[in-house]
């Protein structure tokens, strides 16, 4: 037992980086859904083909306009919430990278699509659905993950070394050179 809790111990800020990335993905998820399908499917619920929506020739595009909405939700959330305690490097320097790192995994969600629509000429709303949505979300989310936190999100916050070490529960677990006088004031 001891030896699972020091693993996870080692492993615990990605254990919780990773929750709470993929809340704020949902999040994302929860924007980018009822806009693609509105714009394909004229049905923002996801819940059949209700017919043609004002982008049904032009699913790329409905994608790129749903995720360009998601991805504003999903920046906050990650900055604000899932990478709190890393650096700030300055809100441009991190909306842009956010950005074009998201257009890649856009690229990959519309690449799954594509194939989807234009090799296996499926045009269901099911179909763009698993094809964008759930294989290419999926793919995307893990490039995601690993980009962001290396070049967006880079480095942690050094915390104070008081913060680290843990404080005793007993006299007899003092320092044994620390005396416990106050300093003397001058």
């Amino acid at each position: 037992m001891k030896l699972v809790t020091k693993l996870y111990g080692q492993v615990e800020h990605l254990v919780h980086e990773v929750a709470k990335f993929g809340l704020v993905g949902l999040l994302g998820l929860v924007v980018d859904l009822p806009i693609y399908n509105w714009l394909v499917f004229n049905n923002p619920l996801v819940l059949a083909d209700s017919g043609e929506g004002m982008l049904h020739h032009k699913p790329l595009t409905a994608k790129l306009i749903s995720t360009t909405v998601a991805t504003v939700a999903t920046y906050f959330g990650n900055r604000y919430w899932t990478w709190k305690h890393r650096e700030r490097s300055g809100l441009h320097r991190e909306y842009v990278l956010f950005f074009v790192l998201n257009g890649i995994g856009l690229l990959i969600a519309a690449g799954c699509l594509a194939f989807s629509r234009y090799v296996l000429d499926l045009h269901t709303w099911l179909s763009d659905n698993i094809a964008a949505n759930f294989i290419g979300l999926g793919l995307g989310t893990l490039f995601r993950f690993w980009s962001y936190r290396k070049f967006v999100f880079r480095e942690e916050i050094e915390l104070d070394e008081a913060e680290h070490e843990p404080t005793p529960d007993s006299p007899a677990e003092l320092d044994p050179e620390t005396t416990g006088d106050l300093p003397a004031v001058r």
